[in-house]
């Protein structure tokens, strides 16, 4: 351990600051963890285990300019008058993952993008587990990055990167780098603009070396304008559903999915329609894990099985229950509206849509067909519904109001006939009604089952 009187300020006490503090403080620097809001109960036992210092509903600004270091919640925007402060005043603002990153030297497998990311994330993890490797998943989904190097470390991590967690990433490098979609999200947070959220989720790949790997979709013209004008040191394998190639992965004519990153006696080749996970957003999370598990050498056997028992991660197109043959589908992981794309363009049935929350500035045209073709209705679950009904009264006749899940469950439910789908995908942010997506995505469940 190193011997230091470095004082280090955590801003935000949730999984990702009290990781951070509990790393900090077993590195031997003074731990302030301060918060505007309030702590959760079991973060304040966590830190009362560790005899760390804490403070809520307010920060002691003293304290915090007169630290030597700051580690920031993802949830923190850059531009709030505290952090502008601290970087004029030259005090190091960083992310919860760049600080974790320098007490480990274990195989980083980091994956982002607007869309796709937990689910590669989850798959990546099932496939190394089952190769056996010593993996552990963290990120932006369970538990942070920096309490498993402090508490439970491993040799392998599979870490899920948001682009806030990447703005705050400086020294960090990734051994693997995944980068799935750029498609509009949090734009509230780029400045309304496109190519500064893309270079943000571009941050992957900083600071790799020839020894690495860039994985990326070859069919994200966004993501290849950027390539072309990058000079990008890591070996590239892009995948693609459009063309073949001589390495990566990519879809033959006779719906085979080929991958291959090293020689052909490795080549990996399965039908797409044995993807445990079906449709084009899916074709494309089960070819990045291909190619991770062709990159780690692990037997093609196993990559094949793999992808093909590879079980859904809750909270994304989550079957619920079937009432009267109306079936319940729980999306609500979909926080945006590329994601809410890929759950619509998925309903097979005809469908009483659940949306609405939090909008981060977002642009419904793109939903609009779909909406025709797929949505007898639209319950709109947030506290300002406006633009839903703006962007959609045009084509859809009903559509209601509800301010809970019990009420939105209610009337779907009513509005729904033998043989459709309530589907809850909602395309926007949950804090205006939940604690997060988990906690909607929860009680919708539970409003379902009490039907």
């Amino acid at each position: 351990m190193e011997t230091t009187n470095k004082n280090i300020v955590i801003l935000g006490g949730g999984e990702s600051g009290v990781g951070a503090a509990i790393l900090a403080q077993k590195q031997g620097f003074n731990v302030l963890v301060s918060d505007n809001g309030q702590l959760k109960e079991k973060y304040k036992l966590d830190l009362n285990a560790y005899g760390i210092e804490w403070e809520e509903n307010g920060h002691t600004l003293e304290r915090v300019y007169s630290a030597d270091e700051v580690v920031k919640s993802p949830g923190i925007p850059d531009t709030v008058s505290l952090i502008m402060t601290l970087r004029e005043k030259g005090i190091s603002v960083i992310s919860e993952i760049e600080f974790a990153a320098r007490y480990t030297e274990s195989f980083k497998v980091c994956i982002t993008g607007s869309n796709g990311k937990t689910t590669t994330a989850h798959m990546v993890f099932h496939l190394l587990s089952k190769a056996n490797f010593n993996v552990a998943l963290c990120g932006n989904i369970g538990n942070s990055f920096a309490r498993l190097v402090a508490e439970d470390p491993h040799e392998f991590y599979v870490i899920e990167l948001s682009s806030f967690q990447l703005d705050g990433m400086y020294e960090f490098k990734a051994e693997v780098a995944i980068l799935l979609n750029i498609t509009p999200d949090h734009l509230d947070r780029y400045e309304y603009s496109m190519d500064k959220y893309a270079e943000s989720k571009f941050r992957i790949i900083q600071n790799q070396t020839e020894q690495d790997y860039f994985i990326h979709n070859l069919d994200d013209e966004l993501i290849q304008n950027k390539i072309n004008n990058k000079q990008i040191r890591a070996k590239q394998f892009p995948f693609t559903l459009e063309q073949q190639l001589a390495e990566g992965a990519w879809l033959d004519n006779e719906q085979q999915i080929n991958i291959l990153t090293n020689n052909k006696q490795q080549q990996t080749t399965m039908s797409i329609h044995d993807l445990a996970q079906q449709g084009k957003h899916n074709a494309y999370n089960s070819m990045a894990s291909g190619i991770t598990g062709s990159i780690l050498k692990i037997r093609k056997e196993l990559v094949r099985e793999s992808l093909s028992d590879f079980q859904n991660i809750e909270h994304r197109l989550e079957p619920v229950v079937s009432v009267h043959g109306i079936e319940f589908i729980n999306d609500s992981k979909a926080t945006n509206v590329n994601s809410t794309w890929y759950a619509l363009e998925s309903m097979d049935k005809p469908t009483i849509w659940i949306a609405g929350g939090v909008d981060k500035g977002n642009d419904y045209t793109m939903l609009q067909a779909l909406v025709k073709q797929k949505v007898k209705g639209i319950i709109c679950l947030g506290t300002d519904n406006s633009k839903l009904h703006e962007a959609f009264s045009g084509d859809i006749e009903d559509i209601y109001d509800a301010s809970s899940a019990n009420e939105a469950v209610g009337l779907a439910y009513r509005l729904a006939k033998k043989g459709y789908n309530v589907l809850l995908s909602p395309a926007c942010a949950s804090f205006d009604l939940f604690d997060n997506y988990e906690d909607r995505g929860n009680q919708f469940k539970q409003a379902v089952r009490g039907l």
